[in-house]
């Protein structure tokens, strides 16, 4: 199920720049508090990664940083930026359907301003993905 959301940031993706898709070009942050997150993985609490797939581990880290802001006081509509490392990016693009469908049911279609970047690997040798976000509460 999709989270339906209502950010209290202003949005902008001139259009000067190309269409974005998945991502927003530029997030003007209201007022509030500012919440940092840690890298989030496919990690458990018991400190295991989990999932074969690059979307299964997406789909696990998204969950992780929902925790995270929750804990936090935040909301998935808090967010006003992101970057997702990947050890792949063909498999990424290869499962950019099933990650999208991960993406909306954790953060619904709420799209902060985003990186995408690959990288040789994460700490955890296990990890294929590893998400790191800013959020700004009222």
């Amino acid at each position: 199920m999709e989270r339906p959301l209502v950010s209290p940031h202003e949005i902008r993706n001139p259009q000067t720049l190309p269409n974005p898709s998945g991502f927003s070009h530029a997030v003007i942050a209201q007022a509030g508090r500012t919440v940092y997150l840690a890298g989030q993985t496919a990690q458990r609490a018991d400190g295991t990664v989990t999932g074969a797939t690059m979307a299964e581990q997406f789909d696990i880290a998204a969950g992780n940083v929902v925790n995270a802001l929750e804990a936090a006081g935040a909301h998935p509509q808090d967010l006003v930026s992101m970057q997702i490392f990947v050890t792949d990016v063909t498999e990424y693009r290869r499962l950019s359907k099933e990650v999208g469908e991960a993406y909306r049911r954790h953060f619904g279609r709420h799209y902060p301003a985003m990186a995408l970047l690959e990288v040789r690997r994460l700490f955890d040798p296990a990890a294929k993905v590893e998400l790191m976000a800013i959020a700004v509460t009222a």
